[in-house]
């Protein structure tokens, strides 16, 4: 009797999690699948379960495979599997929610640093030679006010860090219960009008889907610095780039996009103001790990039920 499918939509998982699958045939589906691949393997293996790590996954790909009893996100953001669909199905969505968080927090801070001490700018200006000691300035972030928006394990994490600095902390998130004392929680226009730094650690809906925009954006401290390790649609990036070239935000330190890979000719390239990474934040190798394991898991528990 052949074994049932699990298809990784990626070209590879960690070794500790495929430890967990051997009862099951795992077909990769290359390191950058498009969703008409992702059908298409789903129609010639008709997996029982799907662990995504790139592309989406719709209803024609659940269609293709009537086997199919789970859905598991390799990572905590399911915004890139139609959850509507599955639920019609009857197709379970789960996450490794946490399982990235120390490294996705760890990147927020990083970009967050490296807005406030210009690090990048003058690193480059070092290699050319220069020595900027005397026309230089950079920001002190202890005694500022940062807003968070999203407290899931990402953004609390997070909030830790940044209280660790002695920054006062504001967060956002109707969801959220039993915040820690270091974090005040408050509504969005608070933290338009007082935060001098802006974080997002939120999912990505239909509601909050460009929050980040030409009116909001233009409620906020002059000068603010936005970072975002979250969801790029979270952000009118043609109201940032605006918003940046007239000094209403000061950095913008940015690790996901609107349209990913990015590619050449965007707006935010070889522009003053910009730190750029390529979603890379929750990419390290102890996260690859854990969020392969508790993607494994999860689909595991759903198919033995």
């Amino acid at each position: 009797m052949s074994r049932p499918t699990i298809l990784i939509t990626a070209a590879d998982l960690a070794p500790q999690a495929l430890a967990l699958l051997t009862d099951y045939h795992i077909v990769y589906a290359g390191k950058t699948p498009s969703e008409d691949d992702v059908v298409a393997l789903c129609r010639e293996h008709n997996p029982v379960a799907i662990i995504v790590r790139y592309s989406k996954v719709g209803a024609a790909a659940m269609d293709a495979a009537p086997a199919l009893k789970v859905i598991s996100k390799h990572g905590s953001g399911t915004d890139t599997i139609d959850k509507v669909a599955a639920k019609e199905r009857g197709i379970e969505v789960v996450a490794a929610v946490g399982a990235n968080a120390a490294a996705v927090a760890e990147q927020a801070l990083a970009l967050l640093l490296a807005c406030a001490k210009s690090v990048p700018q003058l690193n480059e200006r070092m290699h050319a030679g220069h020595w900027d000691k005397a026309t230089h300035k950079s920001l002190e972030l202890g005694g500022r006010t940062i807003g968070l928006i999203g407290l899931g394990a990402i953004g609390l994490r997070f909030a830790k860090m940044v209280d660790a600095l002695g920054m006062r902390v504001l967060g956002f998130d109707p969801f959220a219960k039993n915040l820690p004392d270091f974090v005040q929680p408050a509504d969005l226009e608070t933290i338009w009008r007082e935060s001098d730094a802006i974080s997002l650690h939120c999912p990505l809906t239909d509601d909050n889907r460009g929050l980040l925009g030409a009116e909001t954006l233009a409620r906020c401290k002059k000068g603010v610095i936005v970072v975002n390790t979250a969801r790029g649609g979270l952000i009118d990036e043609a109201a940032l780039l605006a918003a940046v070239q007239s000094g209403q935000v000061r950095m913008a330190g940015l690790d996901s996009f609107a349209v990913e890979p990015m590619t050449a000719g965007h707006p935010f390239q070889h522009q003053p103001g910009f730190i750029l990474s390529p979603h890379i934040g929750g990419v390290t190798s102890d996260a690859y790990v854990n969020m392969g394991l508790g993607a494994a898991r999860n689909a595991l528990a759903v198919l033995g039920r």
